[in-house]
């Protein structure tokens, strides 16, 4: 069985590879991809896998654009954080979909669906599930709150109150505009599905910053870009080198 892996963040990447190979250690991982134009030649140069599993939104555009640029028909499963009406739609079409973070049962479940599927499985995905899925896409609601702990109290901070997300030593927090610091329990990966894309950005493994925050761009060294984030005294906002078309494309209004 050849799987192919369409994901962007490395973290999400590696423990949807290690969870593969737990689940189904016969299983063969052909390819790891992390942009749209990369999956793209990676089949066809090797052809389509048994199964891929495809995050919906990558550094280069929204995976459902694979389908327009070639005849994928494959079975797919997508990884994501969709509302209940795209995942009826998943349910109906029998094409399945898993949750960030992915959990180990809610996987062995999709493995245990497409393998009696398969069979019978059309190989096809149809347009009318990818307008779908797209509409809910960008009308997804996203996160207008967190929930903090402040010793013993918890306080609600509101996401446009936010400048920007770091992780540090091992943990994630919000910086406010007001420049206070918040520990929250999610991961950056977390909290990247959850906010409005029009709004953040998250321009390396460190900061997803949004974007009334950015000062100033500048060019960097090793064809990076450097940020100036307001009430900031950090000097490390640093676009990483494969997410700054992206960046670029996001910063211009074109998301």
């Amino acid at each position: 069985m050849k799987i192919l892996l369409v994901e962007d963040e490395p973290i999400a990447a590696k423990q949807l590879l290690t969870l593969v190979k737990k689940l189904r250690p016969n299983w063969q991982i052909t390819a790891i991809c992390d942009t749209i134009k990369s999956t793209v030649a990676q089949v066809n140069e090797e052809g389509l896998p048994d199964l891929a599993f495809f995050d919906i939104q990558l550094g280069d555009g929204i995976s459902f654009e694979i389908f327009k640029l070639m005849n994928f028909n494959a079975p797919v499963i997508f990884t994501t954080a969709f509302d209940e009406y795209a995942i009826q739609a998943f349910k109906v079409n029998s094409i399945d979909y898993l949750l960030k973070p992915v959990l180990q049962e809610d996987l062995e479940k999709a493995l245990q669906k497409f393998e009696q599927q398969q069979k019978l499985y059309t190989h096809h995905i149809s347009t009318d599930l990818i307008q779908l899925l797209q509409q809910s896409l960008y009308e997804k609601k996203f996160k207008k709150r967190f929930l903090v702990k402040l010793g013993n109290r918890l306080k609600s901070i509101e996401t446009e109150n936010i400048a920007y997300f770091y992780s540090f030593d091992k943990a994630t927090y919000a910086k406010t505009i007001d420049g206070k610091d918040y520990l929250l329990d999610h991961t950056l990966e977390s909290i990247e599905q959850q906010i409005d894309p029009a709004w953040f950005f998250r321009i390396n493994r460190k900061y997803l910053v949004k974007l009334t925050s950015i000062v100033e761009v500048f060019n960097y060294s090793n064809s990076r870009l450097k940020l100036k984030i307001s009430n900031s005294r950090e000097n490390d906002f640093l676009v990483s080198r494969e997410k700054v078309k992206a960046f670029k494309t996001w910063f211009e209004g074109e998301h």
